[in-house]
């Protein structure tokens, strides 16, 4: 355990304040306030040590909780930096401590019925930064980039604290699950064969940032109480551009991309931000319209940026509402938890005296019919398409014969639930 020693006479010997600035710079942090406006200085902090002694401690002990051990990054920057890993058991990220089927999870991680409910359970709720620490690493993105592991993991730590666990969708898992699906859509052989580097980096970022801080509610509902948001962005992707600049603001704050020369730093964060201003479920029609265009032209070059950047807006499209081309234990589990974020809202709508929005009435939204209309208006047009983009695909057939399937089955469910529902009042 890391910790200051203190003297009766409350005078800390010089190694033990050595021993905790080593730590503490390992995890890319000085001694800062919970504010992060000012630093304390040497002196300052001998002399408060004693009283801060168990703020200190207790403090240091829930970040090795929530993070992976630092006590391995404080070399990782040296040591890790350049070096990628091209064997599948190579897993240094993770701690030691973690038990080996989290490992073995990440070694088939390209697979389609990766269980992410279960991967994060594994990781103790590190399920976004452990996958995204793997995923950059058997990518060469850490080599490529030379990121440093310090900064690199600190931008993840606060992406991942900043999503919402109290969401019952819209959270850190979410990400990570949309993560997963992107990686998958990546590796599809006709983008794999085109992708440069820097795609997959700006892939596998806006994947992950792409919800952050998601407040659980939707942008029709920060219109209508006239939240601070839909007047800052003049109510057009409130959402999506709230999640983009507080992504820019923690790759600033992390100097993730410091090393780097403005110019680049500039257009990477220009680019996240077109990623993540696709996936507002509003411009659905305009994507798709332009794809199906693409595909009945066949004039699509990935050896053309602007191309292979369009794909990435469809892929993580396609990443963002792919719960239903699950297997159905997961699927279901997702559409679970998005109506009962939906109802949350239909609730505090109905305490507000407000008009209930559309889906979020759970007295006449069921859940297999919310799923139905999902899958019919929104998934399935968008799905057919990526089908036709990266035939012949394994992953693309596995993905339709899945949502055919939960589609039927939520109709069979819907049935039920629409008979259960009148057999009441016959009874009556």
């Amino acid at each position: 355990q890391w910790r200051l020693r203190v003297r009766p006479c409350g005078i800390l010997l010089f190694q033990d304040i050595f021993v905790y600035l080593c730590h503490t710079l390992s995890c890319g942090q000085f001694f800062v306030s919970h504010s992060r406006k000012s630093c304390m200085s040497l002196p300052d902090f001998c002399n408060s040590a004693s009283s801060q002694q168990g703020e200190v401690e207790s403090g240091t002990r829930r970040k090795l909780n929530r993070l992976l051990s630092f006590q391995r990054f404080f070399h990782a920057s040296r040591l890790l930096r350049g070096l990628a890993s091209h064997s599948p058991g190579s897993l240094h990220i993770l701690d030691n401590d973690y038990l080996g089927q989290a490992a073995h999870m990440l070694s088939k991680v390209e697979t389609w019925n990766f269980d992410i409910f279960l991967f994060d359970r594994l990781t103790n709720g590190n399920s976004l930064v452990t996958l995204m620490c793997h995923l950059f690493n058997v990518c060469d993105l850490i080599h490529h980039f030379q990121l440093d592991m310090v900064k690199l993991h600190r931008f993840l730590g606060m992406v991942q604290d900043d999503y919402h666990s109290n969401n019952p969708y819209h959270n850190a898992v979410h990400a990570a699950d949309v993560t997963q699906a992107m990686y998958c859509y990546m590796k599809e052989p006709r983008l794999a064969e085109q992708l440069t580097p820097l795609d997959g980096f700006l892939g596998l970022m806006a994947a992950a940032a792409h919800d952050v801080d998601h407040p659980g509610v939707n942008q029709p509902f920060l219109m209508k109480t006239r939240h601070h948001l839909a007047s800052l962005y003049q109510n057009t992707s409130v959402l999506e551009s709230h999640h983009w600049r507080s992504t820019v603001g923690m790759l600033r704050e992390s100097g993730l991309l410091s090393h780097l020369p403005a110019n680049i730093s500039q257009d990477i964060e220009q680019q996240l931000g077109s990623l993540i201003l696709a996936t507002d479920i509003s411009r659905q029609n305009e994507f798709l319209v332009t794809f199906r265009e693409h595909l009945d032209n066949q004039d699509l070059d990935l050896q053309l940026a602007s191309h292979r950047h369009f794909m990435l807006q469809i892929a993580l499209k396609c990443a963002d509402v792919c719960n239903p081309c699950r297997d159905w234990e997961l699927s279901r589990q997702w559409s679970e938890r998005v109506c009962e974020e939906f109802y949350r809202q239909g609730d505090l709508e109905r305490k507000l005296n407000m008009e209930i929005s559309p889906l979020c009435d759970k007295l006449t939204d069921s859940v297999p019919a919310v799923q139905i209309g999902f899958i019919s208006y929104i998934v399935q047009p968008l799905f057919q398409e990526w089908q036709r983009f990266t035939e012949p695909s394994l992953l693309s057939q596995m993905m339709m014969s899945n949502l055919h399937k939960n589609k039927d089955r939520w109709s069979r469910l819907w049935c039920v639930h629409a008979a259960s529902e009148t057999q009441p009042h016959s009874e009556e």
